[in-house]
């Protein structure tokens, strides 16, 4: 698949092959999902809790006597139906994390990557050089782009720190090392843009000679 390279300021420069393995299979709709899935489990903290009638406080003796009171029988204060009492059931520290194979992983991005590049979504930079930090610039570089009015993932090959302290202030853009790529990133933006360094190192990552 062939896609044109553009510079910063929104000229097209060149063409780069896009890997048909990669960016042109049929969408696994499934895989995607369950990896979206595993990753959205797999970032929750599972640190909630609730004290039960052996955890909270009191309850070491009968409350009244079991009979001639005209009340109903009581064994403790803690019990769940008392109100301070213990809770039954609840929630205990727990882990959420979920696995999945190195292969399901890697068929799901390029199931994500394929869908982008069907859309039409992907855009490919020659580079991403900034002399030194300035949003405005990654704002209008956006502009000679078409694609300001839209979310942005920025994929990188490597630390670019201009560029990352440029776009942090820009709520609609996420910058991200290429080989951190995830599902849920892919799905979330309506863009992704990407350098062509960026590009070969997702080719040497998610080549088909990967599985082996």
């Amino acid at each position: 698949m062939q896609v044109p390279v553009r510079n910063m300021a929104g000229d097209t420069v060149d063409q780069i092959e896009l890997r048909d393995d990669i960016f042109a299979i049929e969408p696994n709709v499934a895989v995607m999902h369950q990896a979206l899935v595993r990753q959205m489990a797999n970032a929750r903290l599972g640190t909630h809790s609730t004290k039960t009638r052996g955890e909270v406080s009191g309850g070491g003796r009968k409350p009244w006597r079991q009979k001639g009171t005209g009340r109903a029988r009581q064994g403790s204060i803690v019990a769940p139906h008392w109100v301070g009492g213990g809770i039954a059931l609840g929630p205990k520290p727990r882990s959420y994390a979920q696995k999945m194979n190195r292969k399901m992983r890697r068929l799901a991005l390029r199931s994500a990557l394929s869908v982008k590049a069907a859309e039409d979504q992907i855009v490919v930079l020659d580079s991403l050089e900034m002399p030194e930090p300035r949003t405005k610039e990654v704002s209008a570089m956006l502009e000679r782009l078409n694609i300001a009015d839209e979310t942005v993932l920025v994929l990188l090959p490597e630390p670019n720190d201009n560029f990352e302290l440029s776009a942090r202030n820009l709520p609609f853009i996420k910058t991200l090392r290429a080989n951190c790529l995830s599902v849920r990133d892919l799905l979330r933006y309506d863009r992704i843009l990407m350098t062509r360094d960026a590009v070969e190192m997702i080719h040497g990552w998610l080549g088909a000679t990967r599985e082996a």
